[in-house]
């Protein structure tokens, strides 16, 4: 995979790997994350905001801004607030926790989290976490029409 340098989304053909109801996909190498900046990956359905931090930690939260509605959380400035590393959208600018999603400064407005992915390290690959089948809730059984 190419350097991430200007954010692009980083699709994977994942290599899953079951553990006790959760499921890691590969998402990325180390190195395609640029230090300090975000980069967007799309795991299953969903899109993520990955942020490498230092040499080996990266965090994961949504990519969708709960107050724009776009897509953008990747695109934000890496900062810090009272000890705890953030995000600011670049959007409207409010603050997020990127340990835990927590809105830190929703600017006036009522505060919305981010949610928030465990993200481990395998070697240099980078792996999320997502729930596995057996967390997924179950089918709606289809009706079979009157008799």
């Amino acid at each position: 995979m190419p350097a991430v340098e200007t954010m692009p989304a980083v699709e994977t053909d994942a290599a899953v790997v079951p553990t006790a109801g959760i499921v890691w996909h590969e998402v990325c190498h180390l190195d395609d994350l640029v230090p300090e900046r975000g980069a967007a990956a799309l795991v299953g359905d969903e899109q993520i905001a990955l942020f490498r931090l230092g040499d080996r930690e990266v965090l994961a939260v949504q990519q969708l801004d709960p107050f724009s509605g776009a897509y953008v959380i990747s695109r934000g400035i890496v900062g810090s607030r009272a000890g705890a590393t953030t995000v600011a959208s670049p959007m409207y600018k409010q603050v997020f926790d990127l340990r835990t999603g927590r809105c830190l400064d929703a600017l006036g407005q009522e505060p919305h989290d981010l949610r928030s992915w465990t993200v481990r390290l395998e070697g240099t690959r980078v792996t999320v976490a997502v729930p596995g089948p057996e967390l997924a809730p179950a089918p709606v059984p289809a009706s079979r029409g009157a008799r």
